[in-house]
């Protein structure tokens, strides 16, 4: 029976600046304390992006936190780090991109079977009524659960 992934960094930003619309899921090349200090949860998303360069995807803007224990050869934090996608992903990606000016953010960072994964999706911006509008409904949704549990 295969284990639940477990959750080791969201980018609770993205969901309010952005409609999500695709979800996808990527490898990430890493550099040897990077792993220590993801698992140990030293990771920012929020600034993070996915940029496509030739055929191949990268993660820029996410911030990995030093290894507390590392040496002299600790990674620079901010470096752009390679997504592993098929190509044919990647390509898809590429004309939705350019196509309908969407975005690609990270949403998450994960473990899966030991290995550190990253769940892209494909957004649109969202505008200032929009993120107004979302609030109200979470909002309205928390007040309409307040008054089921005060019934019962």
């Amino acid at each position: 029976m295969p284990k639940k992934p477990s959750q080791l960094a969201t980018n609770k930003k993205a969901y309010h600046n952005y409609h999500l619309l695709e979800t996808f899921e990527a490898g990430i090349v890493l550099v040897g304390t990077e792993v220590k200090s993801v698992r140990a949860g030293k990771v920012d998303l929020v600034d993070g992006l996915v940029r496509i360069r030739g055929e191949q995807a990268f993660l820029e803007g996410c911030h990995i936190h030093p290894y507390s224990h590392g040496n002299i050869m600790n990674h620079d934090p901010g470096r752009s780090r390679k997504l592993l996608l098929h190509k044919r992903e990647i390509v898809r990606l590429m004309g939705k991109v350019q196509e309908k000016g969407l975005t690609l953010i990270p949403t998450r960072l994960y473990l899966k079977d030991g290995r550190i994964k990253v769940e892209i999706a494909l957004g649109k911006g969202k505008r200032l009524h929009d993120k107004r509008e979302t609030l109200k409904k979470r909002e309205a949704g928390r007040e309409m659960e307040r008054a089921l549990k005060d019934r019962r």
